[in-house]
Protein backbone atom coordinates (compact mmCIF):
# COMPACT_ATOMS: atom_id res chain seq x y z
CA UNK A 1 0.00 0.00 0.00
CA UNK A 2 2.72 2.04 0.75
CA UNK A 3 4.57 1.53 -2.46
CA UNK A 4 1.33 2.62 -4.05
CA UNK A 5 1.67 6.00 -2.36
CA UNK A 6 5.15 6.53 -3.02
CA UNK A 7 4.31 5.77 -6.98
CA UNK A 8 1.50 8.25 -6.70
CA UNK A 9 3.42 11.05 -4.98
CA UNK A 10 6.62 11.09 -7.39
CA UNK A 11 4.52 10.63 -10.29
CA UNK A 12 1.27 12.29 -10.07
CA UNK A 13 2.26 15.05 -7.17
CA UNK A 14 3.88 18.13 -9.35
CA UNK A 15 5.87 21.08 -8.19
CA UNK A 16 3.44 24.17 -7.87
CA UNK A 17 5.34 26.97 -8.52
CA UNK A 18 2.72 29.43 -9.48
CA UNK A 19 1.85 28.98 -5.79
CA UNK A 20 5.76 28.96 -4.00
CA UNK A 21 7.55 32.44 -2.92
CA UNK A 22 9.62 33.41 0.10
CA UNK A 23 7.25 35.24 2.18
CA UNK A 24 5.66 32.82 4.35
CA UNK A 25 6.72 29.23 5.20
CA UNK A 26 3.35 27.54 3.85
CA UNK A 27 4.48 29.02 0.11
CA UNK A 28 7.95 28.46 0.39
CA UNK A 29 7.10 24.59 0.67
CA UNK A 30 5.55 24.70 -2.78
CA UNK A 31 9.16 24.78 -4.43
CA UNK A 32 10.65 21.22 -4.83
CA UNK A 33 12.96 20.31 -2.19
CA UNK A 34 16.35 19.83 -3.57
CA UNK A 35 17.86 17.64 -0.66
CA UNK A 36 16.30 14.43 -0.37
CA UNK A 37 16.67 11.17 1.64
CA UNK A 38 19.65 12.08 3.78
CA UNK A 39 20.26 9.68 6.01
CA UNK A 40 20.73 11.07 8.81
CA UNK A 41 19.55 10.88 12.20
CA UNK A 42 15.87 10.85 12.35
CA UNK A 43 14.66 14.07 13.38
CA UNK A 44 17.46 15.62 12.72
CA UNK A 45 17.45 20.04 12.55
CA UNK A 46 20.52 20.53 10.21
CA UNK A 47 18.77 18.75 7.27
CA UNK A 48 15.33 20.86 7.98
CA UNK A 49 17.80 23.94 7.65
CA UNK A 50 19.62 22.83 4.77
CA UNK A 51 16.26 21.68 2.78
CA UNK A 52 14.62 24.77 3.15
CA UNK A 53 17.60 26.41 1.67
CA UNK A 54 17.93 24.60 -1.41
CA UNK A 55 14.05 24.93 -1.95
CA UNK A 56 14.41 29.12 -1.89
CA UNK A 57 17.95 28.94 -4.11
CA UNK A 58 18.80 25.20 -4.66
CA UNK A 59 18.29 25.61 -8.31
CA UNK A 60 21.37 27.84 -8.33
CA UNK A 61 23.19 26.80 -5.43
CA UNK A 62 27.14 26.16 -4.63
CA UNK A 63 27.75 24.39 -1.47
CA UNK A 64 30.96 24.47 0.55
CA UNK A 65 30.34 22.16 3.58
CA UNK A 66 33.20 21.49 6.30
CA UNK A 67 33.95 18.09 7.37
CA UNK A 68 31.17 17.00 9.96
CA UNK A 69 27.52 15.91 10.54
CA UNK A 70 26.84 17.50 7.54
CA UNK A 71 29.13 16.01 4.88
CA UNK A 72 28.05 12.74 6.35
CA UNK A 73 24.54 13.33 5.65
CA UNK A 74 25.50 15.77 2.36
CA UNK A 75 27.35 13.22 0.18
CA UNK A 76 27.51 9.25 1.74
CA UNK A 77 29.84 7.34 -0.49
CA UNK A 78 28.22 6.54 -3.91
CA UNK A 79 25.50 8.64 -3.49
CA UNK A 80 24.33 11.74 -2.96
CA UNK A 81 21.06 13.51 -1.01
CA UNK A 82 21.28 16.37 -3.44
CA UNK A 83 19.14 16.40 -6.61
CA UNK A 84 17.96 18.67 -9.16
CA UNK A 85 14.47 20.37 -10.44
CA UNK A 86 12.67 19.28 -14.26
CA UNK A 87 15.21 21.57 -15.71
CA UNK A 88 18.40 19.85 -14.51
CA UNK A 89 19.71 22.76 -12.24
CA UNK A 90 20.34 22.01 -8.71
CA UNK A 91 22.70 22.41 -6.19
CA UNK A 92 27.17 22.17 -6.85
CA UNK A 93 28.26 20.41 -3.40
CA UNK A 94 32.02 20.67 -2.56
CA UNK A 95 33.26 19.06 0.49
CA UNK A 96 36.49 20.87 2.18
CA UNK A 97 38.15 20.20 5.33
CA UNK A 98 37.65 21.69 9.09
CA UNK A 99 40.18 24.33 9.23
CA UNK A 100 39.99 25.89 5.65
CA UNK A 101 36.26 25.75 4.26
CA UNK A 102 35.23 29.42 4.43
CA UNK A 103 37.78 29.83 2.53
CA UNK A 104 37.18 27.38 0.23
CA UNK A 105 33.55 28.58 -0.35
CA UNK A 106 35.01 32.22 -0.46
CA UNK A 107 36.86 30.38 -3.77
CA UNK A 108 34.17 29.72 -5.52
CA UNK A 109 32.57 32.80 -5.68
CA UNK A 110 35.58 35.15 -6.40
CA UNK A 111 36.02 32.10 -9.43
CA UNK A 112 32.43 32.52 -10.27
CA UNK A 113 32.76 36.32 -10.48
CA UNK A 114 36.18 35.88 -12.22
CA UNK A 115 34.34 33.77 -14.97
CA UNK A 116 31.49 36.40 -14.78
CA UNK A 117 33.73 39.32 -15.73
CA UNK A 118 35.62 37.31 -18.55
CA UNK A 119 31.52 36.93 -20.13
CA UNK A 120 30.79 40.00 -19.72
CA UNK A 121 33.69 41.54 -21.73
CA UNK A 122 33.02 38.78 -24.30
CA UNK A 123 29.49 40.00 -24.43
CA UNK A 124 30.14 43.31 -24.73
CA UNK A 125 32.80 43.04 -27.32
CA UNK A 126 30.44 40.95 -29.44
CA UNK A 127 27.81 43.76 -28.91
CA UNK A 128 30.49 46.17 -31.20
CA UNK A 129 29.80 43.16 -34.09
CA UNK A 130 28.26 44.77 -37.13
CA UNK A 131 24.95 43.12 -38.35
CA UNK A 132 23.89 41.96 -34.86
CA UNK A 133 19.67 41.38 -34.86
CA UNK A 134 17.88 43.71 -32.67
CA UNK A 135 16.94 40.78 -30.69
CA UNK A 136 20.17 39.85 -30.15
CA UNK A 137 20.91 43.15 -29.04
CA UNK A 138 17.92 43.53 -26.57
CA UNK A 139 18.75 40.00 -24.95
CA UNK A 140 22.97 40.71 -24.70
CA UNK A 141 21.99 44.32 -23.05
CA UNK A 142 18.91 42.64 -20.71
CA UNK A 143 21.75 40.16 -19.72
CA UNK A 144 24.51 42.82 -18.56
CA UNK A 145 21.47 44.44 -16.82
CA UNK A 146 19.82 41.99 -14.81
CA UNK A 147 23.31 39.44 -14.48
CA UNK A 148 23.14 40.24 -10.53
CA UNK A 149 19.64 40.59 -10.08
CA UNK A 150 18.54 36.80 -8.66
CA UNK A 151 14.58 37.49 -9.53
CA UNK A 152 15.73 38.31 -13.31
CA UNK A 153 18.72 36.48 -13.77
CA UNK A 154 17.64 33.29 -15.06
CA UNK A 155 15.22 34.40 -17.39
CA UNK A 156 17.66 36.82 -18.84
CA UNK A 157 20.34 34.28 -19.09
CA UNK A 158 17.80 32.10 -21.21
CA UNK A 159 17.12 34.39 -23.47
CA UNK A 160 20.90 35.47 -24.24
CA UNK A 161 21.59 31.38 -24.46
CA UNK A 162 18.89 31.02 -27.23
CA UNK A 163 20.39 34.01 -28.94
CA UNK A 164 23.89 32.83 -28.70
CA UNK A 165 22.60 29.95 -30.47
CA UNK A 166 21.25 31.31 -33.46
CA UNK A 167 24.11 33.36 -34.27
CA UNK A 168 26.19 30.54 -33.98
CA UNK A 169 29.64 32.73 -34.54
CA UNK A 170 32.79 31.71 -32.71
CA UNK A 171 32.55 34.54 -30.28
CA UNK A 172 29.18 33.01 -29.72
CA UNK A 173 30.47 29.56 -29.10
CA UNK A 174 32.87 30.57 -26.88
CA UNK A 175 30.47 32.42 -24.18
CA UNK A 176 28.00 29.43 -24.66
CA UNK A 177 30.66 26.78 -23.93
CA UNK A 178 30.90 28.60 -20.79
CA UNK A 179 26.57 29.35 -20.70
CA UNK A 180 25.89 28.01 -17.14
CA UNK A 181 28.04 30.73 -15.83
CA UNK A 182 26.01 33.43 -17.24
CA UNK A 183 22.53 33.20 -14.68
CA UNK A 184 23.28 34.42 -11.43
CA UNK A 185 24.51 31.87 -8.04
CA UNK A 186 23.78 32.10 -4.71
CA UNK A 187 27.26 31.09 -2.54
CA UNK A 188 26.64 28.90 0.78
CA UNK A 189 28.96 27.65 3.04
CA UNK A 190 27.82 25.37 5.89
CA UNK A 191 29.58 23.48 8.81
CA UNK A 192 28.38 22.67 12.60
CA UNK A 193 29.58 24.89 15.86
CA UNK A 194 32.48 22.65 15.39
CA UNK A 195 34.04 23.92 12.54
CA UNK A 196 32.51 27.67 12.93
CA UNK A 197 33.45 28.09 16.79
CA UNK A 198 36.61 26.34 16.63
CA UNK A 199 38.23 25.09 14.19
CA UNK A 200 37.71 26.88 11.38
CA UNK A 201 36.74 30.36 13.18
CA UNK A 202 40.00 32.20 11.77
CA UNK A 203 38.97 31.39 8.20
CA UNK A 204 35.32 32.18 8.52
CA UNK A 205 36.08 35.50 10.41
CA UNK A 206 38.44 36.34 7.64
CA UNK A 207 35.91 35.59 5.21
CA UNK A 208 33.14 37.60 6.80
CA UNK A 209 35.62 40.07 7.08
CA UNK A 210 36.10 40.02 3.25
CA UNK A 211 32.89 41.55 2.28
CA UNK A 212 32.71 39.01 -0.11
CA UNK A 213 28.96 37.95 -1.57
CA UNK A 214 28.87 34.67 0.88
CA UNK A 215 26.29 33.28 2.95
CA UNK A 216 27.04 31.29 5.65
CA UNK A 217 24.73 28.61 7.74
CA UNK A 218 25.99 27.67 10.83
CA UNK A 219 24.34 23.79 12.39
CA UNK A 220 24.79 24.78 16.25
CA UNK A 221 24.25 21.48 17.58
CA UNK A 222 26.60 22.99 20.79
CA UNK A 223 28.70 19.73 20.11
CA UNK A 224 31.03 18.18 18.42
CA UNK A 225 28.05 16.34 17.04
CA UNK A 226 29.89 13.99 14.42
CA UNK A 227 33.23 12.50 16.43
CA UNK A 228 31.18 11.44 19.32
CA UNK A 229 30.24 14.60 21.59
CA UNK A 230 33.30 16.61 22.39
CA UNK A 231 32.59 20.28 24.02
CA UNK A 232 33.07 22.67 21.72
CA UNK A 233 33.45 26.96 22.38
CA UNK A 234 29.63 26.74 21.38
CA UNK A 235 28.91 24.37 24.44
CA UNK A 236 27.41 26.03 27.22
CA UNK A 237 27.59 26.14 31.36
CA UNK A 238 26.96 23.08 33.18
CA UNK A 239 26.80 20.94 29.85
CA UNK A 240 27.82 17.69 30.11
CA UNK A 241 30.31 16.37 27.14
CA UNK A 242 33.77 15.07 26.21
CA UNK A 243 36.20 16.87 27.62
CA UNK A 244 33.67 18.14 29.74
CA UNK A 245 32.21 15.37 31.81
CA UNK A 246 31.94 17.19 35.20
CA UNK A 247 29.73 19.83 33.34
CA UNK A 248 31.55 22.91 31.14
CA UNK A 249 32.51 25.60 32.85
CA UNK A 250 32.69 28.36 30.53
CA UNK A 251 29.82 30.62 28.90
CA UNK A 252 28.83 29.91 25.46
CA UNK A 253 30.96 32.29 22.75
CA UNK A 254 28.94 34.47 21.07
CA UNK A 255 29.98 33.90 17.69
CA UNK A 256 26.92 36.50 15.78
CA UNK A 257 28.15 39.61 18.19
CA UNK A 258 31.98 38.90 17.21
CA UNK A 259 30.78 38.90 13.66
CA UNK A 260 27.98 41.79 14.17
CA UNK A 261 30.76 44.07 15.05
CA UNK A 262 32.25 44.48 11.63
CA UNK A 263 28.84 46.73 10.94
CA UNK A 264 28.85 45.19 6.94
CA UNK A 265 27.47 41.62 7.69
CA UNK A 266 24.47 40.40 7.92
CA UNK A 267 23.89 38.18 11.03
CA UNK A 268 20.73 36.21 12.04
CA UNK A 269 19.86 33.24 14.99
CA UNK A 270 17.26 31.63 14.38
CA UNK A 271 15.00 28.20 15.33
CA UNK A 272 12.45 26.38 13.04
CA UNK A 273 10.26 24.94 15.43
CA UNK A 274 10.46 28.48 17.20
CA UNK A 275 9.67 30.87 14.41
CA UNK A 276 9.51 29.63 11.53
CA UNK A 277 8.93 32.69 9.84
CA UNK A 278 11.38 34.21 11.30
CA UNK A 279 13.66 31.30 10.12
CA UNK A 280 12.29 32.00 6.38
CA UNK A 281 12.60 35.78 6.56
CA UNK A 282 16.46 35.50 7.94
CA UNK A 283 17.38 32.99 5.08
CA UNK A 284 15.43 35.26 2.28
CA UNK A 285 17.23 38.87 4.14
CA UNK A 286 21.09 36.79 4.26
CA UNK A 287 20.75 35.59 0.41
CA UNK A 288 19.44 38.97 -0.78
CA UNK A 289 21.94 41.30 1.13
CA UNK A 290 24.97 42.13 -1.27
CA UNK A 291 27.68 40.89 1.16
CA UNK A 292 28.88 38.23 3.37
CA UNK A 293 25.88 37.04 5.72
CA UNK A 294 25.83 34.72 8.57
CA UNK A 295 22.81 32.53 10.03
CA UNK A 296 22.91 30.50 12.77
CA UNK A 297 20.47 28.03 13.57
CA UNK A 298 20.07 26.38 16.76
CA UNK A 299 19.90 22.37 15.90
CA UNK A 300 19.03 19.95 19.03
CA UNK A 301 20.84 16.33 18.17
CA UNK A 302 21.11 13.05 19.26
CA UNK A 303 23.85 13.93 21.47
CA UNK A 304 21.26 16.42 23.27
CA UNK A 305 19.73 13.14 24.69
CA UNK A 306 15.88 14.74 24.85
CA UNK A 307 13.82 12.86 27.18
CA UNK A 308 10.53 11.02 26.15
CA UNK A 309 10.29 10.63 22.94
CA UNK A 310 13.93 11.88 21.95
CA UNK A 311 14.11 13.87 18.01
CA UNK A 312 10.67 13.36 17.00
CA UNK A 313 10.58 16.22 19.58
CA UNK A 314 13.13 18.23 18.12
CA UNK A 315 11.00 20.89 17.15
CA UNK A 316 8.96 21.36 20.07
CA UNK A 317 12.89 21.46 21.55
CA UNK A 318 13.54 24.49 19.39
CA UNK A 319 10.78 26.23 20.93
CA UNK A 320 11.20 25.38 24.49
CA UNK A 321 14.62 27.03 24.24
CA UNK A 322 13.26 30.18 22.70
CA UNK A 323 10.42 30.31 25.42
CA UNK A 324 12.46 29.84 28.29
CA UNK A 325 15.15 32.45 26.95
CA UNK A 326 17.90 29.63 26.22
CA UNK A 327 18.69 30.37 22.67
CA UNK A 328 17.58 33.78 20.87
CA UNK A 329 15.99 34.69 17.94
CA UNK A 330 17.02 38.02 16.31
CA UNK A 331 18.12 39.54 12.87
CA UNK A 332 21.14 42.29 12.21
CA UNK A 333 21.02 43.83 8.67
CA UNK A 334 23.17 46.16 7.54
CA UNK A 335 21.22 47.37 4.61
CA UNK A 336 18.34 47.99 6.76
CA UNK A 337 17.43 52.02 7.20
CA UNK A 338 18.49 53.33 9.98
CA UNK A 339 16.66 52.83 12.95
CA UNK A 340 15.63 49.21 11.60
CA UNK A 341 18.99 47.61 11.36
CA UNK A 342 18.20 45.34 14.45
CA UNK A 343 15.59 43.06 15.27
CA UNK A 344 15.15 41.13 18.30
CA UNK A 345 12.26 38.69 17.04
CA UNK A 346 12.43 36.79 20.54
CA UNK A 347 9.58 37.39 23.47
CA UNK A 348 10.73 38.09 26.77
CA UNK A 349 11.36 34.66 28.24
CA UNK A 350 8.57 32.84 29.79
CA UNK A 351 10.18 30.82 32.79
CA UNK A 352 11.04 27.23 33.12
CA UNK A 353 15.10 27.45 32.13
CA UNK A 354 15.73 24.98 34.52
CA UNK A 355 12.80 22.59 33.32
CA UNK A 356 13.94 23.02 29.89
CA UNK A 357 17.56 21.68 30.95
CA UNK A 358 16.53 18.89 33.13
CA UNK A 359 14.33 18.06 29.74
CA UNK A 360 17.96 16.86 28.06
CA UNK A 361 20.85 14.24 29.65
CA UNK A 362 22.82 16.43 28.55
CA UNK A 363 22.80 18.76 31.38
CA UNK A 364 20.39 16.31 33.37
CA UNK A 365 22.85 13.87 33.88
CA UNK A 366 25.40 16.45 35.94
CA UNK A 367 22.73 16.05 38.61
CA UNK A 368 23.46 12.48 39.29
CA UNK A 369 27.06 12.70 39.10
CA UNK A 370 28.02 15.85 40.68
CA UNK A 371 24.74 17.51 42.10
CA UNK A 372 26.05 20.19 43.79
CA UNK A 373 28.18 21.05 41.19
CA UNK A 374 25.23 20.75 38.99
CA UNK A 375 22.34 23.08 40.88
CA UNK A 376 25.65 25.46 41.01
CA UNK A 377 26.26 25.90 37.11
CA UNK A 378 22.90 25.81 35.85
CA UNK A 379 22.20 28.73 37.94
CA UNK A 380 24.92 30.31 36.40
CA UNK A 381 23.41 29.27 32.76
CA UNK A 382 20.58 30.73 33.85
CA UNK A 383 21.73 33.66 35.13
CA UNK A 384 23.89 34.07 31.87
CA UNK A 385 20.89 33.76 29.83
CA UNK A 386 18.92 36.53 31.05
CA UNK A 387 21.91 38.46 31.48
CA UNK A 388 22.35 38.03 27.68
CA UNK A 389 18.64 38.77 26.71
CA UNK A 390 18.72 41.91 28.80
CA UNK A 391 22.06 42.89 26.30
CA UNK A 392 19.92 42.29 23.46
CA UNK A 393 16.97 44.55 24.82
CA UNK A 394 19.85 47.06 25.01
CA UNK A 395 21.76 46.54 21.57
CA UNK A 396 17.55 46.84 20.00
CA UNK A 397 17.51 50.59 21.95
CA UNK A 398 21.05 50.96 20.84
CA UNK A 399 20.03 50.31 16.85
CA UNK A 400 16.56 52.19 17.20
CA UNK A 401 18.39 55.68 18.80
CA UNK A 402 21.15 55.39 15.79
Amino acid sequence: AQAEVWDYAVNKVSEKSELANDKTPKASQYHKPLLEFSGSCAGCAETSYARLVTQLFGDRMFISNATGCSSIWGNPAATSPYTVNACGHGPAWNNSLFEDNAEHGMGLEVGYEAEQNRLVAATEKLLETEGLSDSFKDAATAWLENRNDSLKSRAAADAYIAQLEDNGSDAAKEILADKSFLSKKSFWIFGGDGWAYDIGFGGLDHVLASGRNVNVFVFDTEVYSNTGGQASKASNLGQVAQFAAAGKTTKKKSLAEIEMSYGYVYVAQVAMGANMAQTLKAIAEAEAYDGPSLVIGYSPCEMHSIKKGGMMHCQEEMKRAVDCGYWNLFRFNPAAPEGKKFTLDSKEPKGGYQDFLMNEARYASLTRSFPERAKELFAENEEAAMERYAHLLKLKDMYADA
